[in-house]
């Protein structure tokens, strides 16, 4: 049985990222595998500190050596048989918790090697999951495609193959708008955004955990 992990980067449990990584989860239970949801924020933990331990030629290769609540999520991926990034956008960028959490997966999965550029033990099919106010002309205007495509590189890079990518844009933030500053949106419009759009973004996380698993 095939086993997937989906990794959510927003500090919200059951908002717009969980709500789309909670549908790729179901889609891999649903081809017959066990799937999890690991909300990073609820996690003890920081990024790289540049200690260099996993690059020293006396020691293995491709474990960070840092002892907090993300080394086991670490450990738990080499099993898995797929991994999602769930991230929201927030200032052009993932979450401050998902750059770290990739920052310990990957550098310590990276070797300075003009032989092998990747020691994670395996090929680990890989999808991204964006959930951003933006619309999708913001997020054209703006260069984020060639910005987060700098993630998806180094994805393909140390776990071997190209990920798959799902982008949720002009996402609902309050549910109540009329309680916070928040005149530049016209809230009717998000809502119905939202009601017309999220359902497909569902659906579409959904096929992503489902085929990650089917591969």
């Amino acid at each position: 049985m095939k086993n997937l992990i989906a990794i959510n980067g927003s500090p919200r449990k059951n908002w717009n990222t969980a709500q789309l990584l909670q549908h790729a989860v179901q889609g891999a239970k649903d081809a017959g595998a066990t799937a999890e949801i690991v909300n990073l924020y609820a996690l003890n933990f920081k990024g790289c500190t540049s200690c260099f331990a996993c690059k020293l030629k006396n020691r293995p290769h491709g474990t960070c050596a840092m002892k907090d609540d993300l080394s086991p999520v670490l450990e738990k991926i080499k099993a898995a048989d797929a991994i999602i990034f769930g991230s929201p956008i927030y200032f052009m960028n993932l979450s401050a918790g998902m750059i770290a959490f990739i920052e310990r997966l990957f550098f310590s999965n990276y070797i300075y090697s003009n032989e092998i550029p990747t020691v994670f033990p395996k090929k680990l099919p890989s999808a991204f999951i964006y959930t951003m106010n933006m619309t999708e002309n913001h997020f054209e205007f703006f260069g984020m495609k060639e910005r987060l495509g700098m993630y998806e590189t180094f994805t393909e890079k140390i776990l071997g193959v190209a990920p798959k990518v799902l982008r949720a844009f002009n996402t609902v933030q309050f549910k109540d708008y009329s309680r916070y500053e928040s005149s530049i949106f016209d809230a009717d419009e998000k809502f119905a955004y939202r009601e017309k759009h999220f359902p497909d973004d569902c659906a579409a996380a959904y096929n992503i955990g489902r085929d990650l698993v089917s591969e």
